[in-house]
């Protein structure tokens, strides 16, 4: 594809809705924070940890993910890892990002959900204060793990709900999704719901089309973060559509974890074209390959995706994202300029 469309591509504002922070953490700064914190990785080199990742399936990442994640210590170290992810954020022309975090991938090692808490939200902040950069947090529950624990880390991150308002807009489920159904967790995401969170759940990624339908009609989420294997269920296609219910897709994490063997399979075009309201996002971008704008170079020269296109997925997320209608608009309007002057 052209160098005009890839320049348009770096340039499109676009908003980043299925971001996992733990997993922006590059090898440099993971073995930087393995010997400020003392922290023993079971790679000798940040050469061998990028060989690492080639990966089979989900749990064969999942399992280089958490032993990465035991670097993140103090609140600096969380701090630290954000300001990193949104300065490569602003470098793609993302404007906004709702990023998910993992308690209990921390607290379960001893680390203070508010150490957790106060890092993210701390960059977050200073970014919006700096920048004008748009940020929100999306408090996830690990999958495999049991409910109980789930509602266990939702009742400790209560206390801290009115200092994190800014900033604490939603939960969400990700981690392991095979064996690991969305009505798992009903109770913790009904209350979560009355509550006044906004919800998000992982479905579809290598679970069937029923986690996506369980996802929509148990947990009452208002997004599916990837939701590929919806086209396997015609019925539950037109439902996505009619509703707008957005999908969160990870094209470059797709292929890195063998979701589908060749980018050019990706049925992300299809689903567009079709009218349903899909995004672009990197996932776990230090693992897979790439931030926003290597995932929307590498599907558009893929799938052969229009510069319309191209504004349409950049349109979906700002359609998709929990903001008002009139910060919506201000970003609507900048996307037709953009398109208008391209």
């Amino acid at each position: 594809m052209s160098n005009s469309l890839h320049d348009f591509i770096r340039g499109l504002p676009k908003a980043e809705l299925h971001l996992h922070i733990e997993g922006s953490l590059e090898p440099e700064m993971m073995f930087e924070l393995a010997g400020k914190n003392g922290v023993s990785l079971p790679y000798a080199s940040v050469e061998e940890v990028r060989a690492a990742y080639d990966f089979e399936d989900l749990q064969s990442f999942l399992n280089l993910y958490y032993a990465g994640a035991a670097v993140l210590q103090t609140e600096q170290d969380f701090f630290d890892l954000t300001h990193a992810y949104i300065q490569r954020a602003r470098a793609d022309h993302v404007c906004h990002v709702e990023l998910f975090f993992d308690p209990q991938t921390h607290t379960e090692r001893g680390i203070a959900i508010e150490t957790v808490f106060s890092g993210i939200a701390r960059a977050l902040r200073e970014a919006k204060a700096a920048y004008g950069f748009s940020g929100s947090m999306i408090l996830c529950f690990l999958r495999h793990l049991s409910e109980e624990s789930a509602l266990s880390t939702l009742e400790a991150a209560l206390p801290l709900r009115d200092a994190y308002a800014d900033v604490w807009t939603g939960v969400g489920l990700d981690s392991a999704e095979v064996g690991n159904p969305p009505e798992k967790f009903a109770h913790v995401f009904t209350i979560a719901q009355a509550m006044g969170f906004r919800l998000v759940a992982h479905a579809g990624e290598e679970g069937p089309p029923a986690y996506i339908h369980s996802a929509l009609d148990v947990l009452e989420v208002e997004r599916i973060d990837h939701g590929v294997r919806a086209e396997e269920d015609p019925a539950l296609m037109q439902r996505l559509k009619t509703s707008r219910i957005p999908l969160t897709v990870c094209p470059l994490s797709n292929l890195k974890l063998c979701v589908v063997k060749d980018l050019r399979e990706h049925n992300l075009a299809r689903m567009l074209r079709d009218g349903l309201c899909v995004t672009i996002n990197s996932d776990d971008p230090a693992y897979f390959g790439g931030y926003m704008n290597a995932n929307f170079i590498a599907t558009a020269d893929a799938l052969q995706l229009s510069r319309e296109e191209l504004v349409q997925l950049a349109r979906n997320s700002f359609e998709a994202s929990f903001v008002s209608d009139a910060q919506k608009k201000i970003w609507y309007d900048a996307l037709d300029a953009y398109l208008k002057a391209a």
